[in-house]
């Protein structure tokens, strides 16, 4: 049997023939956004862009606007070459107002939840539009995430035809989800400070993913990534423990399950412990249902990894057209 019934083909054909026009800055009066922070942004030249917040960079990538792209910030790891090829203005929570403005911009995107405050506030304040960028971690965030960029930056029918591809894509994984009879708990550790562990909460991108891959939050109780105590895991019971790799933290097995507060749960009985590239797994990109459908079948053996529409028509590439 095909991995994809025949209406994605027949939908990927309708998609790419969306992607037929040049993208070209915002000219004239220009366009308005509404952003994350419910400001209405004008920009009239999206010429000169920097870039924060690794999901954002991604986005602009596959519009095919990397040529308009100034600075990213160090959350930018993808495509690889935006790191290598683009100055950088530093981590995304850490910005310095003159590092940005500093290198003439004609627009500054920026995920929400940026920082810190005080910089925020100067760049919004200045004359070059500031737009922040939502970051709501479901399927229809990243929709949104995607058009809001395409409209900032002049591109609203390459923008059309990256929703549409990664909405398919989406659509794939609800299908996958519902062959899942019975969910299981994830525990996504964010650190160990002093051999506590902080953990994710609910409305949190961990918390986002672990959903979007048909699975629950062993922790429900807060909002937002805190210590918590040895008990706290204990009685989260968790069947998975679910962690990011980045360059100055990585988690192996041992260090977790030999931990007390994780040494008796479900997970360590089958030493599972999840760990995923951090910006493919959290950054709820183009690529976000990828990373979950990769989730699923890790949390679900039983469940077959099948491609994703968008592999079979190379989502970086089909939209730039």
């Amino acid at each position: 049997m095909p991995a994809h019934p025949r209406w994605y083909h027949s939908h990927l054909v309708a998609i790419a023939s969306l992607c037929v026009l040049a993208a070209t800055p915002a000219a004239g009066d220009g366009v308005t956004v509404r952003d994350a922070a419910g400001r209405s942004v004008t920009i009239k030249d999206a010429g000169r862009i920097v870039s924060v917040g690794g999901a954002a960079t991604e986005i602009l990538y596959a519009l095919g606007l990397e040529q308009r792209v100034v600075a990213v910030d160090t959350t930018s790891i993808y495509p690889p070459r935006a790191a290598a090829e683009k100055p950088n203005v530093g981590y995304m929570r850490q910005l310095s107002a003159e590092g940005v403005l500093g290198l003439g911009p004609s627009l500054v995107l920026a995920a929400e939840g940026s920082g810190p405050k005080g910089t925020i506030a100067v760049l919004e304040a200045a004359s070059i539009p500031f737009v922040q960028v939502p970051d709501q971690f479901t399927g229809e965030g990243i929709v949104e995430k995607i058009r809001l960029i395409a409209q900032a930056t002049g591109t609203v029918e390459r923008g059309e035809c990256l929703a549409k591809l990664v909405a398919t894509d989406l659509a794939a994984l609800a299908e996958l989800r519902a062959r899942i009879a019975q969910p299981r708990k994830a525990l996504f550790i964010l650190s160990f400070v002093n051999g506590r562990p902080t953990v994710s909460g609910r409305a949190t991108a961990a918390d986002g993913i672990i959903k979007l891959a048909g699975a629950a939050n062993a922790i429900t109780e807060y909002e937002g990534y805190k210590p918590i105590s040895d008990e706290s895991v204990i009685a989260a019971r968790p069947d998975a423990v679910l962690a990011m790799e980045r360059p100055s933290f990585r988690l192996d097995a041992q260090t977790v399950f030999e931990h007390p507060a994780f040494a008796t749960t479900p997970a360590a009985a089958q030493r599972a412990l999840i760990s995923m590239e951090g910006l493919y797994l959290l950054g709820f990109g183009p690529r976000a249902a990828r990373a979950a459908r990769d989730l699923a079948v890790t949390l679900y053996p039983s469940l077959a990894r099948e491609p994703m529409p968008s592999e079979g028509s190379k989502l970086e590439e089909t939209c730039r057209q």
